[in-house]
């Protein structure tokens, strides 16, 4: 799936995703994103298919939001994009997943592979909200030492994987800026995450 800015666009935007994603971010991201003039592009591990159709969380009981996505995490080349969103809930769990682990073997995810090309590519902001940091915790490396917040259901696996979690009055705070990382603490920050992921891509 693949938004298209209003207007004269201004770059791209990839969003990765998988099953079981927040509505409510699903929904801001489409209706915010492209209204700054940025074109939207959903990303997945597509599992050699070459499209895939996931669904949202079924907050109220039944799945509401489906999309199919025919971008695979392995075509994507970071430096064509003017930022990426990891979307919450569970879907970055997913993307995590590594058919044959073995001990003392990186991560070998496509989508965790293609985290570590972003992270690499200078210039490139990730967004993060609630508990789309998981991604990052598959190789801690990407996240050692990288101030962040999140939902306080992940708190204990991001400083298990080395990152500095910001507190304040209600736990976690709502967002943060660490370098090319911005991280908001869950969907009732989505506005706010994306303001400032805005911001911070249009200054860069």
């Amino acid at each position: 799936m693949k938004l298209q800015a209003y207007g004269e666009p201004k770059g791209t935007i990839g969003v990765l995703i998988e099953d079981h994603f927040d509505m409510t971010e699903y929904r801001l991201f489409n209706r915010r994103l492209p209204a700054a003039g940025y074109n939207v592009e959903y990303i997945s591990n597509l599992w050699n298919n070459s499209s895939l159709q996931f669904g949202s969380n079924p907050d109220n009981g039944w799945v509401e939001e489906h999309l199919d996505v025919s971008m695979d995490v392995a075509n994507v080349d970071p430096s064509l994009y003017k930022g990426f969103l990891l979307i919450g809930a569970y879907a970055t769990d997913r993307l995590r997943y590594t058919v044959k682990p073995e001990k003392g073997k990186p991560n070998d995810a496509p989508a965790v592979e293609l985290l570590r090309r972003i992270c690499a590519t200078t210039g490139v902001k990730v967004g993060t909200i609630c508990h789309s940091l998981w991604l990052f915790c598959a190789d801690p490396s990407l996240i050692k030492g990288k101030k962040v917040t999140c939902a306080h259901n992940i708190i204990c696996d991001l400083e298990n994987a080395g990152a500095d979690v910001q507190y304040g009055d209600d736990g976690t705070i709502g967002s943060v800026i660490d370098g090319d990382l911005i991280s908001a603490k869950h969907p009732a920050f989505t506005d706010e995450l994306i303001d400032i992921f805005i911001q911070e891509i249009e200054k860069a």
